[in-house]
C-alpha cells in the first residue's frame, strides 16, 4: 500500500487510538477524566466514539454556554453526569462546581469526562481537589500504528527482553509509507487526509489559530508576530539540549520571557522536554533537558519546506526524524500499564543516548540515527552508556534507523527499521 492509499483510507473511517482502552479503564475508575492534548489531536473525536450515548457540551472562549461561567451548579444540574464536557479551560468556573457534584457521589466513576488543550491552572487545581477521584490522560497525533490500524506493538515485546526478538522483528508488519512524507505531513488526524497541496495551508492556519485564539487567552505576550518567531526558533532547536540563558537570543528575547514563552508552549502541548539521565535519582534534573517540538509538521511549516521532497537536503532531517521518533516511542510507552520514566543522556565528552526508558528497575537506551547502513561506531553512545553504570540493569539497545531487515550490529545493540509496527506473524 503506497503512501496515497494510506490517505484514501483514512478519510471518512474512525481510527482506533492507542489510548481508548485506558480511556475505558479510567472512566471505569474515576469519577472524573481530563483528556488532554494540543488542539485537533483528536480528543474530542475519541471521546464521543467510546461514549456515543452520554451528554456532551462543548466550550467556547467567547460565550458562556447555557451560563456555564456564569451560574456553574445550575449548568451542571441541567447537565447531570455522565457528560462530555469538551474545552473545559474555557469554563474555569466549572472546577468548584465539579468537585461539590463529585463529593456528593464520590464513589460514581465516570461523571464528567473532560478535555483540555492547555494544561491550566484550573485543571491542576481541579485534579488536586479531588486527589484520587480524578485522572489525566494525554492524547497525541497519530501513532504510526494508528495511522495503519495495526494492532500490538513492538515495544513492549522489546521490553520483556525477549531472545528471539530478532526473528520476530524480521518477521513483523511495517509501515508502508515514506520517510519523508510522513515527517512533512506531520501526525495531527486531519493533516492525514487531506491532499498535499493544502498542506502549508493546513499548517499556517494551525499556527495561526493556535498563537492568535489559544494563547491569547493566556496572556502575557506583549509582542504575537514575535511570538510567532519564538515557535519558528524552538522547532528549529527541537532534539537539542535547551541551554536557558541563550535561549532567544537570536531574536532579541531575555532569557526570563524565552523561558517562559517555553512554559506556555508546554503548557499547550506544543513543546515536550526530556529529562537528563545522571544514575543518582536526586541528580536526574541537574542536568540540561532535550526538548522536543510537539509535530514535525509544524517544524517543516517554519521550515518553510513546501513539499517532502525538499527534505532529505535541509540541515533539520536528522533532527525531525529524532523527534519523530522519540515521539512514536512515547505513545507506545504511554500504553503500557505502568508508564516509563523517560531520560536522555550525554557525557561530558559528546557521547549520548537519545531516549532511556526505565521500566521495572531496567534502563532501555536507544538511539536514532538517519542512516540505511548502521555500523558498530554507531552503537558507540550506548556502550559508554553502559560502562558509565557497571552496576545498573541496563537492556539490550536498539538503534532505530533505516535499515531494511533488523540486525545486530554490537554485542547488545540491534539496529531495528524506523517504520517498524508489530513483531510476530
Amino acid at each position: 500500500m503506497q503512501i496515497g492509499d494510506d490517505i484514501t483510507n483514512l478519510q471518512g473511517m474512525y481510527h482506533p487510538r492507542l489510548q481508548t482502552d485506558r480511556l475505558r479503564l479510567l472512566a471505569r475508575s474515576f469519577p472524573v477524566v481530563i483528556v488532554g492534548g494540543a488542539r485537533q489531536v483528536g480528543k474530542t473525536t475519541l471521546l464521543r466514539h467510546c461514549f456515543p450515548d452520554i451528554d456532551y457540551v462543548v466550550f467556547d472562549p467567547s460565550l458562556d454556554i447555557e451560563n456555564a461561567r456564569a451560574e456553574p451548579d445550575l449548568f451542571l444540574r441541567n447537565h447531570p453526569p455522565p457528560a462530555i464536557l469538551d474545552e473545559i479551560q474555557y469554563a474555569p468556573e466549572l472546577a468548584g462546581a465539579i468537585k461539590r457534584h463529585v463529593d456528593r457521589q464520590p464513589d460514581l466513576c465516570g461523571q464528567h469526562l473532560l478535555t483540555g488543550s492547555q494544561q491550566w491552572q484550573m485543571l491542576r487545581e481541579l485534579t488536586e481537589s479531588l486527589a484520587g477521584r480524578a485522572a489525566f490522560l494525554d492524547l497525541h497525533g497519530f501513532s504510526l500504528l494508528e495511522i495503519t490500524d495495526t494492532q500490538g506493538a513492538w515495544l513492549p515485546r522489546w521490553l520483556e527482553r525477549r531472545n528471539d526478538f530478532l526473528a520476530e522483528a524480521r518477521a513483523g508488519a511495517r509501515y508502508p509509507g515514506a520517510l519523508t512524507e510522513w515527517l512533512w505531513r506531520g501526525t495531527l488526524p486531519r493533516a492525514r487526509v487531506i491532499e498535499s497541496a493544502a498542506i502549508p495551508d493546513f499548517w499556517l492556519g494551525y499556527h495561526r489559530t493556535y498563537v492568535e485564539r489559544d494563547l491569547r487567552l493566556q496572556g502575557e505576550v506583549e509582542d504575537w508576530q514575535q511570538f510567532g518567531r519564538f515557535i519558528g526558533l524552538m522547532s528549529a532547536l527541537t532534539a537539542q539540549e535547551i541551554n536557558y540563558s541563550q535561549l532567544g537570543r537570536e531574536i532579541g528575547l531575555a532569557g526570563q520571557s524565552a523561558r517562559r514563552w517555553l512554559a506556555m508552549m508546554t503548557a499547550t502541548y506544543q513543546w515536550t522536554e526530556i529529562p537528563a539521565y545522571s544514575g543518582n535519582a536526586t541528580k536526574r534534573v541537574s542536568g540540561r533537558p532535550k526538548g522536543y517540538i510537539a509535530d514535525t509538521g509544524l517544524a517543516c511549516h517554519h521550515a518553510r519546506l513546501s513539499t517532502p521532497k525538499a527534505l532529505p537536503s535541509h540541515p533539520l532531517f536528522g533532527a525531525l526524524f529524532e523527534t519523530a521518533m522519540a515521539a512514536e516511542m512515547l505513545k507506545q510507552a504511554a500504553t503500557l500499564p505502568a508508564r516509563p520514566a523517560c531520560f536522555h543522556w550525554r557525557s561530558a565528552g559528546g557521547a549520548e543516548v537519545d531516549l532511556i526508558l526505565e521500566h521495572d528497575d531496567w534502563l532501555y537506551p536507544f538511539a536514532f540515527k538517519l542512516t540505511a547502513a548502521p555500523t558498530r561506531r554507531m552503537a558507540s553512545g550506548i556502550n559508554a552508556f553502559r560502562r558509565a553504570y557497571p552496576r545498573a540493569t541496563i537492556a539490550t539497545g536498539a538503534l532505530l534507523c533505516a535499515v531494511e531487515e533488523p540486525r545486530w550490529i554490537a554485542e547488545n545493540v540491534m539496529a531495528l527499521p524506523w517504520n517498524l509496527l508489530r513483531v510476530g506473524d
